[in-house]
């Protein structure tokens, strides 16, 4: 099965809306592939552009390039470690504790960085590539690897960008678990 063979069936939305949202999904199944400079940036890009609280922007992109892959891979916890070494970056979202203007803490901080998460995740699928965000990180070694103080920054996710790999080459278990999923219905989470 291909990307173009997807089964997006099972997303069914209540009313029409933009197939790139009902599209994106995290999947585990990478193949090795190289991400141009050009695409990468237009990926960050995206994500500079979220909205964020006073506009104070708090999200920190740490990439990993050819040379530091393996690095930020050790940074995983081993389950995530074992399907991330195929996707081509891995990134940790890093999160400013404190308003830059005046120093108070910032309690949407991890909020605003949920938003720029999404921006980029949906640039991703524009350039034909996946995201996976990941909670399964070593967060104490991400912050010493970064050379981050913790009480200034938080360690937010990290994540994966990556090419799909051809899930025909998939064994049987493994391409049963790279579906989409389904979503709680909006009356579910929508209350009038």
């Amino acid at each position: 099965m291909s990307e173009n063979q997807i089964d997006f069936s099972e997303r069914q939305t209540k009313v029409d809306v933009d197939p790139i949202f009902v599209e994106r999904w995290s999947p585990r199944a990478f193949q090795q592939h190289v991400i141009d400079e050009a695409t990468l940036t237009r990926i960050m890009e995206a994500a500079r552009w979220s909205p964020s609280c006073f506009n104070a922007q708090p999200w920190r992109l740490y990439t990993s390039t050819k040379a530091t892959f393996d690095e930020y891979l050790n940074l995983l916890v081993e389950g995530n470690q074992a399907w991330a070494k195929d996707t081509s970056v891995i990134g940790f979202m890093v999160a400013e504790r404190h308003f830059e203007h005046n120093g108070k803490p910032n309690a949407y901080a991890e909020f605003d960085c949920g938003a720029a998460w999404m921006a980029l995740t949906l640039q991703a699928r524009k350039e034909g590539l996946y995201t996976h965000g990941m909670g399964g990180i070593l967060k104490p070694e991400v912050a010493d690897y970064l050379k981050i103080d913790p009480a200034q920054h938080e360690v937010v996710m990290g994540f994966t960008i990556g090419k799909l790999a051809d899930l025909s080459n998939l064994s049987d278990e493994k391409r049963s678990q790279e579906v989409p999923n389904s979503r709680k219905s909006l009356d579910d989470i929508w209350f009038r």
